[in-house]
């Protein structure tokens, strides 16, 4: 690790105000000393937004014009939030509320409830699901499971735009909504998931807005004192505010105008839960006087990255596209972006992970690489190839990093540590800091090198490493620190949630990775179909996919590649094309517009694989083989898990119990064996479908998706020994 990032790490406090304000470019300067009044800020991919309006709230703490607690900055997730208050912890402003919406409201619920109301408020409840299967069944409407998580979104978005259950039909009707059932059904479904609730005594996400908006409305004396508490606000991606959110931010405001709002309509994804950029795009028609600052510097991507988002968002149409920004990379020249065609979705995972691998193995952190998809249901056979790889991953919304009990464990022995070493045999040979460290986190389960494989085993052993790499930055930037100021250290960033980077290569939807940034990012599955997703009908559903796409392209700071297949399973009819949204910025799609930027070198379409010299090689050809056919109905097969299993789910399972569980405890023991999670030698389906076929010989458990060539070659012998109730050998694991 270098000087450099131990700087990162852990930055020196800027010893004034005026030091607050070096670094930063002319217009982030405008940004952090326009205090006064309404300020928008539209602030294009990768400029640095979090960093000028962390740095406007710090310069304004530092020279004495803002007071801490009357500071709240608000954004949409708990990351942002924790992001925004370590860095204003690392600018000295300390004190400055930094919260999402809900947490925000919730706590001035929490606190006015009794005054308000009277009683303690109602149980907050984490998941709708079960409430609305209870009000499906009370209406006797059956809903399957992707109706029921349909429905929660329908009553989700209606509450966050305001919308009555009375009102909900014309209203979804309006808002060209796709709803999982008839909008009367809906309505009904809705209406009665509220009179549960009531009866119930609980509350859900949306109504802590709601509620909170209603108590500032109706009791003007807890408003009066909500803002005599929060006299400046900042708002983070103000574009994807709600209807409820604004309304709640006005009631915050009053009759005030110290407001400061950053956004980029080019940004907007999350229409569909109700969020609209129009509070962004109309925010001088509310502040006619408002200060208005744009940001189009663009810091983390290369010119070549930048030049096909501005392409993209170039043939965009509608107010969001009259608005965009054009950005302007500030980094050297990087690599053109690739575009790979492969012949079907498995081919697709290959092909990405067989290129992980090769970066990986060129020194490329596996932290500073994601597969970003469209849908999550696209992610299994990513993992799957990862896995088969040998190339740990991790999925991008697992629990938060000081959440996770193996560094929760480790925090304590180290604070125990901190207060009893002398006592701790595990101490008696160290020396410094790094190597206290590095004793207790042994005596938690971390060793010098990695485990073998991926999964859960790996995930913690990453979790460890990454606690030992952050001690050696604090303990190179603070030579005299003892156990005892690291875990104080850790303890603020766990407050903070300012966590150390994970070693895995990222598997994110889209959705999911936006606000996040790679060095090399691979965008799959871009054909027709996928982006624009399918049930996109209408021209602003459309640009919104197009608007997703650009998000994905702006995580890449160096490597960028893009990659579609052209059907989507071995065998099958290769009808797709790639994503439209592309035509014109890809080389040899018929349009000067992708042409490079001046100085840079030109790219070219590259099919299956690049070779080691650079050249492009053709896509393996694969035989040629049916489309997967159920074996109990004969129906044709799309999803991976029933062509896995070679039925459909819902077809009944011929299944013998006892070869099954004599599988089961035999991929346990090679998972032990081989120090890999158990999926990694066989998924479930797989022992599944091995265990209702009942293989003779190779060529039959070869047949069987999940089992593939390599994996034959290593388990076939013991698995077909077991299939014909012999004792396997189990030499595998030591192969």
């Amino acid at each position: 690790m270098t000087a450099a990032t131990h700087s990162t790490l852990f930055p020196q406090v800027p010893d004034s105000a005026d030091a607050v304000l070096d670094g930063l470019d002319p217009e982030q300067r405008e940004v952090a000393t326009a205090l006064q009044g309404p300020v928008c800020v539209l602030a294009g991919a990768g400029t640095g937004k979090t960093r000028a309006i962390t740095h406007r709230i710090a310069y304004g703490v530092r020279a004495g014009i803002l007071q801490p607690s009357s500071v709240l900055a608000v954004t949409f997730t708990n990351r942002a939030a924790g992001e925004m208050r370590g860095r204003l912890r690392q600018l000295g402003a300390q004190g400055v509320q930094a919260r999402t919406f809900h947490s925000a409201a919730l706590r001035q619920l929490q606190y006015f409830w009794p005054k308000a109301v009277g009683g303690s408020l109602p149980r907050l409840v984490d998941r709708k699901i079960q409430l609305v299967a209870d009000a499906a069944a009370a209406c006797r409407i059956r809903l399957d499971r992707g109706e029921l998580r349909d429905t929660v979104a329908e009553i989700e978005w209606a509450k966050v735009t305001q919308t009555v259950p009375a009102d909900y039909a014309p209203a979804a009707v309006k808002a060209g909504r796709a709803a999982p059932r008839d909008p009367a059904e809906i309505a009904q479904l809705y209406t009665v998931y509220e009179d549960l609730k009531r009866e119930r005594a609980v509350i859900d996400f949306e109504d802590v807005l709601l509620l909170t908006v209603a108590v500032l409305q109706d009791r003007h004396d807890i408003a009066d004192q909500v803002r005599a508490q929060y006299q400046h606000f900042v708002v983070d991606e103000y574009q994807d505010v709600s209807p409820l959110q604004q309304r709640l931010l006005e009631l915050w405001l009053g009759d005030r105008d110290s407001l400061c709002v950053v956004g980029d309509a080019s940004q907007t994804i999350y229409s569909f839960t109700g969020a609209t950029p129009d509070h962004l795009l109309d925010f001088r028609v509310r502040h006619p006087g408002a200060t208005v600052v744009k940001l189009v510097r663009d810091y983390r991507s290369t010119p070549q990255v930048v030049h096909l988002a501005n392409g993209l968002l170039a043939q965009a149409s509608g107010r969001a596209a009259d608005h965009r920004l054009e950005l302007v990379s500030q980094r050297p020249a990087g690599p053109e972006p690739v575009y790979t065609e492969y012949a079907d979705e498995p081919a697709e995972a290959e092909g990405a992970a067989r290129r992980i691998r090769e970066l990986t193995g060129a020194g490329v952190p596996a932290s500073e690489i994601a597969i970003l998809f469209r849908t999550n249901a696209q992610s299994e056979t990513y993992e799957q190839a990862l896995a088969d790889a040998g190339v740990p991953y991790q999925l991008r919304g697992a629990e938060r990093f000081f959440d996770r009990p193996e560094v929760r464990k480790a925090i304590t022995e180290l604070r125990a540590a901190a207060r009893f070493g002398r006592n701790d045999a595990l101490l008696d040979d160290t020396v410094d800091l790094h190597s206290q460290v590095r004793a207790v986190l042994s005596g938690a389960g971390w060793t010098p090198l990695p485990p073998a494989g991926s999964g859960a085993v790996r995930e913690r052993w990453e979790s460890l490493a990454a606690l030992a790499d952050l001690a050696r930055a604090f303990a190179a930037v603070k030579q005299d620190a003892t156990l005892g100021d690291l875990v104080a250290e850790l303890d603020e960033r766990a407050g903070a949630q300012h966590a150390p980077t994970v070693q895995g290569v990222t598997l994110a939807s889209l959705h999911s990775a936006k606000g996040l940034e790679w060095d090399v990012v691979f965008l799959v599955g871009v054909a027709d179909g996928m982006m624009p997703i399918s049930y996109a009908r209408t021209g602003e559903q459309i640009e919104e996919e197009r608007r997703l796409l650009y998000v994905g392209v702006t995580r890449a700071r160096e490597l960028l590649q893009l990659s579609w297949s052209l059907t989507r399973s071995p065998g099958g009819r290769p009808g797709r094309r790639p994503s439209h949204f592309l035509d014109g910025l890809r080389p040899g799609s018929g349009s000067a517009a992708g042409r490079a930027p001046a100085g840079a070198s030109g790219g070219g379409v590259e099919r299956g694989r690049v070779t080691a010299a650079g050249a492009a090689a053709p896509v393996p050809r694969r035989t040629q083989r049916s489309p997967a056919r159920c074996r109990v109905c004969g129906r044709s097969l799309t999803e991976a898990g029933e062509m896995k299993l070679m039925r459909c789910e819902d077809c009944p399972s011929d299944m013998d119990e006892g070869l099954y569980e004599r599988l089961h405890e035999w991929r346990a023991e090679q998972a032990r064996l081989s120090g890999q999670p158990p999926f990694c030698v066989f998924t479930d389906k797989t022992l599944v479908a091995i265990a209702e076929t009942v293989p003779e010989g190779d060529g039959e458990l070869a047949r069987i998706p999940g089992v593939g060539v390599r994996k034959l070659r290593r388990y076939g012998t013991d698995v077909l020994a077991i299939c014909a109730g012999r004792e396997p050998d189990g030499a595998a694991a030591g192969e």
